[in-house]
């Protein structure tokens, strides 16, 4: 059963006009639009279902630097300081505690990822360190792991996911900004070349800009545009525990699982090892793009050729005009089945590392859809063949920690303000 967000009462307005349009009411599309607000700019967020309802709501809610890419951590160490001031933003608590993070090795070839890690990023300023045996279980105390050493960075932290995109949501519709939730966005309105207005389920919206923020449909509402944009599927499963006692504070993650304190005393859980991998027509398309990245991951991945996923994924269009249904009408919410056995492995995995597991009892189990491209890192960028239209999407997995400098990032981009980081990593073109 899908994790359930703090109740919100989106607009029941359908505006005919404004200045921005965001298409997908994530957590960084939400971002965005709060950023625009404060800036007193008209802004309408159209999400196709309910907000937060896929992956902003079912990741893991970390918030980390920690073996990220050089590159990337300047957007990481800007939403440490946004989200470190969410609460007095929004005026409510998001679950943000600064509570570090650490990963555990079992062997040197695991250890000396964490050393190559933290030499690729001496130049910046962290706070990252080693760890040895000792160390963790001074830090995490009561393992039974045999750790050959570690990595912790102590101002990583975590935040809620089922809390934190509805806050923002009600801070953004008071501050003016439009949410409109069950209304599929089906194309753009192009008035020679450049974006003049989306075309939704529910009518026409006149704009000067949009924002497309939709996680894993940005794929395929480009490819309707002759646009392409790689990106491939992998689920994630999750568990919750019932409240319990644990071995600290500090998030957790191990080769094989990982584990983060749950704002209700429980215990987020998954098997870190493992990802599901639904194939589908996708991969024989753009499949060419992730060799690289499948030659350091292919043990991480459990490929399914015939997957409810990839069938379901076959089912749906990838070509209709702003008369037609979309497929984003067809599918609301994207809810895949949890592996409980790759929750059962990660459960079986902790308990034998930290015993104090062993009395664990599970309320909740879930599972979501990551959008992943080629390098890891997101698309952040306008788009040069279409001028009006910005993308930030394809954030594989680390979305919701970045969301706060990511939102912010991308509203600057479409008001063409000075960013709030470096964009150039981020780039549409790069691939």
């Amino acid at each position: 059963m899908r994790p359930t967000i703090s109740p919100i009462q989106t607009s029941a307005s359908f505006p005919s006009s404004t200045t921005v349009v965001i298409i997908g009411g994530g957590i960084v599309g939400l971002t965005a639009a709060l950023t625009l607000a404060e800036r007193g700019v008209p802004v309408v967020v159209l999400e196709k279902g309910k907000i937060a309802a896929e992956q902003s709501s079912r990741n893991l809610g970390w918030v980390r630097k920690t073996s990220r890419l050089a590159e990337d951590i300047p957007l990481a160490r800007a939403s440490d300081q946004l989200w470190a001031g969410m609460a007095e933003r929004v005026g409510t608590d998001v679950g943000y505690r600064q509570a570090g993070i650490m990963f555990v090795a079992r062997n040197e070839m695991q250890m000396g990822m964490y050393e190559n890690w933290l030499k690729s990023v001496d130049h910046l300023p962290l706070d990252s360190r080693l760890l040895s045996a000792r160390e963790i279980d001074q830090l995490v105390p009561t393992g039974q792991g045999k750790w050959q050493g570690g990595i912790y960075t102590p101002s990583d932290g975590r935040a809620e996911p089922t809390l934190a995109s509805s806050a923002i949501a009600k801070a953004a519709m008071a501050k003016g900004a439009i949410i409109v939730e069950d209304c599929a966005v089906r194309t753009l309105s192009l008035t020679a070349g450049k974006v003049s207005g989306v075309v939704s389920e529910k009518g026409e919206i006149r704009c000067d800009q949009v924002l497309l923020a939709g996680g894993l449909w940005s794929r395929r509402f480009l490819g309707n545009l002759g646009i392409t944009l790689p990106t491939l599927p992998l689920i994630c499963s999750v568990l919750r525990t019932k409240p319990m006692q644990g071995p600290t504070d500090i998030a957790v993650g191990a080769p094989d699982f990982s584990f983060r304190k749950h704002k209700d005393g429980g215990f987020i859980i998954t098997q870190r090892g493992a990802l599901d991998a639904p194939l589908t027509l996708d991969h024989l398309l753009i499949g060419t793009r992730y060799l690289q990245q499948l030659k350091g991951q292919r043990d991480f991945l459990r490929i399914s050729l015939l997957s409810k996923y990839g069938l379901n994924d076959l089912g749906l269009s990838r070509r209709w005009s702003e008369h037609n249904t979309s497929p984003f009408e067809k599918i609301r919410i994207m809810d895949p089945v949890a592996n409980q056995s790759l929750n059962n492995e990660a459960l079986a995995n902790l308990k034998a590392a930290w015993p104090s597991f062993s009395s664990a009892e599970i309320a909740n189990s879930w599972a979501g859809v990551i959008d992943v491209t080629p390098d890891s890192n997101p698309v952040i960028d306008t788009v040069d063949s279409i001028p009006g239209l910005t993308l930030a999407t394809g954030f594989s997995g680390h979305g919701f920690g970045t969301s706060p400098a990511a939102g912010q990032l991308a509203a600057d981009l479409v008001m063409g303000h000075q960013p709030i980081v470096d964009p150039h990593p981020y780039r549409f073109n790069r691939f």
